[in-house]
């Protein structure tokens, strides 16, 4: 296939007008001129719409009353068409605080369903989320599932390591280092979340392989007194240190757009990744109920609630959405906000060199877009979405 007659959206500008073709796949060549199509070659005019790299989301819980944790490939594949349809063509399906079989079976489910072709995103692997908390930032997680890691629980997980993309854990909780030394071994980014750490022991949890904040802002301890001292939490360590790269949910919602502006002036544009962090109420209309695990929550003012109105239960959101916030609530560049939901994440997972780009022999996963940010094509390896 050939694409023509678009805005080519690269890391670091816009080509006014370009041309991509396709082949196998993968991306066969870009262009900021005009190309000629080779014999037989489907073309496809996009009329100046912006073409980009598909988005990447490493935290996505559900969509559409589905969830992750049903372990479900039907489940499975509502999640992926569903993001997929705002620009999403790679994810990491998430769980949330379980008992260990409901984790493992999970992890399981997804290593069959990564072994059939994507008929939506493509499944990356799972990001465990939990259970390893702070009982002091439990968010929408259940209270009493929440727990200390045990080396005896969490290894049956890690025998699939090559299906997992990323833990998110308190720092530090008794055992968390020997977790974290275990997850860097094996690949596995480990991110720091639902914490209550000070900022040493952020610190150490840093030297010891943590690389990155989950939601920032969100779950996570903050500056505060200790005795007569002021001492950091983990969002300021976070912010304040250059390898960490900081999760935002930038729906508007979770975080408002001073606190998204703080954080883009600490980290700049390649210390953020951009997520989602939907949950099964995504895709859902106003005040519809949905479950995170037996929490009954509702779809309200544009994100996931617990049904009380007490406590955020993931978004609704969609890449495209929290891009186009991006532009608009912290002003910054088309190329920025792209970058961050897709080189930055691609970089994160170690795909950098086949996902997250417009360049010759990476993955033909690709998103077209109006300017008013309207997705009107998805390709998927080479593929359309239907």
């Amino acid at each position: 296939m050939l694409l023509t007659n678009a805005r080519l959206v690269f890391p670091d500008r816009i080509a006014p007008r370009g041309s991509l073709h396709i082949d196998g796949g993968k991306i066969a060549s870009v262009s900021e001129q005009a190309l000629e199509p080779l014999p037989g070659e489907e073309i496809l005019d996009l009329r100046g719409q912006f073409l980009a790299p598909g988005f990447i989301d490493m935290h996505i819980h559900g969509a559409l009353h589905r969830d992750t944790m049903e372990a479900d490939a039907d489940a499975f594949q509502t999640i992926c068409r569903h993001h997929a349809r705002g620009g999403t063509t790679s994810l990491a399906l998430t769980t949330i605080t379980a008992t260990a079989d409901e984790i493992l079976r999970v992890i399981l489910a997804v290593k069959r369903f990564r072994a059939v072709p994507p008929d939506g995103a493509q499944v990356l692997g799972v990001h465990l989320e939990g259970p390893y908390f702070s009982k002091e930032k439990p968010g929408a997680h259940q209270l009493e599932l929440i727990r200390t890691p045990r080396r005896d629980e969490w290894q049956p997980w890690l025998a699939h390591a090559d299906c997992i993309t990323q833990m998110t854990l308190a720092p530090e909780l008794p055992g968390a280092l020997e977790l974290i030394d275990a997850l860097t071994a094996a690949g596995i980014r480990v991110s720091g979340g639902h914490s209550d750490a000070w900022d040493e022991e952020a610190a150490t949890a840093f030297a010891h392989g943590m690389r990155q904040a989950t939601h920032t802002f969100n779950c996570m301890s903050t500056a505060r007194r200790r005795g007569p001292y002021r001492v950091a939490g983990l969002l300021e360590f976070a912010m304040s240190e250059p390898d960490m790269l900081c999760e935002l949910i930038a729906d508007g919602r979770h975080v408002s757009p001073t606190l998204m502006r703080m954080l883009y002036n600490a980290k700049g544009p390649d210390g953020i990744v951009l997520i989602t962090d939907a949950t099964a109420g995504a895709g859902l209309t106003e005040e519809s109920h949905f479950s995170l695990a037996d929490i009954d929550c509702v779809v309200r003012d544009g994100v996931g609630l617990t049904a009380d109105g007490k406590a955020l239960a993931g978004s609704t959101a969609t890449m495209i959405g929290c891009v186009h916030n991006m532009t608009q609530l912290v002003g910054i560049t088309l190329p920025e906000a792209m970058r961050m939901a897709t080189l930055n994440p691609a970089r994160a997972l170690g795909l950098e060199t086949k996902k997250g780009a417009l360049a010759p022999s990476f993955d033909a996963d690709l998103v077209v877009f109006t300017d008013d940010f309207e997705v009107t094509r998805v390709l998927i390896a080479g593929r359309p979405l239907a």
